[in-house]
């Protein structure tokens, strides 16, 4: 049976903190250890129910302890990236953490995004529930039929019907979809125009009678459900006012490059933190495994080497992160635009690694679900490819690079 509190020893990496939010941090690390890893088991066996009134509790806690997103920041304009990136790390070591700490994709970039471009209808209806908690959201962008490195390429379309939309098309790999009240689709509403002024985004309440939940995807044979699922849905003369556009119809492209900006921030820290987890659980695995009567694996250099090799890419991928939300905090997204596409490929790179040299050095029980490492490579393998697949954050950083010679 898996053990999480074999897991659950604190590793020692917060000396490099900011010692202004060491202190809370250490505390919020506690929790994650104490009371969310405990829970991982219900995740890992596929059960739903008691783990969804576990986390509603675990919540409740968050919540007393001023912790939860509407506080953490106090609100959106004090929004501090090297913070958040901090909080990403120490919650994102166990799958549970954004989600009880209120800072989950896709309900975060959504909060973001309603906050600067939602009408005040929009939301007093949709984003104060979704910032308390009340409710979840998702976001329908991916199709099955067209490249997702290329979000230009949309064949879901909003046609103009008086002062609605008519929605049609086609998309998968919503993200926690299950169970969400409403999704936020990005759509062509203006064909002719240029590329990048040819969709636009829209709130759809799940229940629309247009819209069509398909089916939950296996990721690497494991279906999901609720929160911790990825959906294909159909859009079928979905009718909505277009009072539902959010921000200015055209502008779909650009509302999506900017909700990408801090989200790509928050994913590499969160991998970060599962990395720093992984590799925990690898050396005390290590430690512990004797392979002859008076050595363990620790004791054999190769193994010393992987070691070696998976710390100080850790540590490396961790400050060029911490320099990148430095670098928005003082100079905004457009200077660290450069940077966030090198920590983008560079972060899920250095997760894999970390990962499947953790699962090797497990050995059969790497390939189990007795431990959490197993969950985080069939989830997490596709780090390299959402948010915009590695090769294309590689192209686009080495075009900029030649330019200067």
């Amino acid at each position: 049976m898996y053990n999480a509190s074999h897991d659950a020893k604190p590793s020692q990496n917060m000396s490099a903190i900011d010692p202004a939010y060491s202190a809370e941090l250490k505390q919020i690390k506690l929790i994650v250890e104490r009371e969310l890893m405990p829970l991982e088991p219900l995740l890992l066996t596929q059960q739903w129910e008691a783990l969804n009134h576990a986390l509603a509790d675990a919540r409740k806690k968050v919540k007393h302890h001023n912790w939860w997103s509407t506080h953490y920041p106090t609100a959106m304009e004090s929004y501090s990236m090297y913070l958040t990136a901090l909080l990403a790390e120490v919650i994102g070591q166990s799958p549970l953490g954004h989600y009880v700490f209120g800072w989950q994709a896709p309900d975060i970039g959504n909060i973001e995004l309603l906050h600067d471009h939602a009408s005040d209808p929009i939301k007093t209806q949709w984003l104060n529930p979704l910032k308390q908690g009340d409710i979840r959201s998702c976001f329908a962008m991916t199709e099955p039929d067209n490249a997702g490195s290329n979000p230009t390429l949309l064949s879901t379309t909003a046609v103009s019907d008086g002062d609605d939309w008519l929605i049609n098309g086609h998309k998968w790999f919503t993200t926690s979809a299950d169970g969400a009240a409403f999704t936020i689709v990005m759509a062509v509403t203006h064909p002719e125009a240029d590329k990048h002024q040819r969709a636009s985004m829209i709130l759809v309440p799940m229940d629309n009678p247009g819209l069509k939940f398909k089916r939950n995807i296996a990721v690497m044979g494991h279906q999901g459900k609720g929160y911790f699922s990825h959906a294909e849905l159909s859009f079928e003369n979905c009718r909505v006012p277009k009072s539902n556009t959010i921000g200015q119809a055209g502008h779909g492209f650009k509302l999506a490059q900017q909700r990408l900006g801090p989200g790509r921030i928050h994913h590499c820290m969160r991998w970060i933190g599962i990395a720093q987890r992984c590799f925990d659980i690898m050396c005390r695995h290590v430690k512990n495994r004797a392979v002859t009567p008076t050595q363990t694996l620790a004791d054999q250099a190769l193994i010393q080497s992987k070691v070696a090799d998976c710390f100080a890419a850790i540590k490396a991928a961790r400050t060029l992160v911490l320099n990148t939300a430095q670098t928005v905090d003082k100079a905004g997204f457009d200077a660290a635009r450069f940077e966030i596409s090198m920590i983008k490929f560079h972060t899920a790179q250095m997760l894999q690694k970390v990962m499947d040299t953790t699962l090797q050095c497990l050995g059969a029980l790497g390939m189990t679900d007795d431990s959490i490492v197993a969950y985080f490579y069939r989830e997490e393998r596709a780090a390299r490819i959402y948010d915009g697949p590695d090769e294309v954050h590689m192209l686009s950083l080495g075009k900029q690079i030649l330019k200067t010679y």
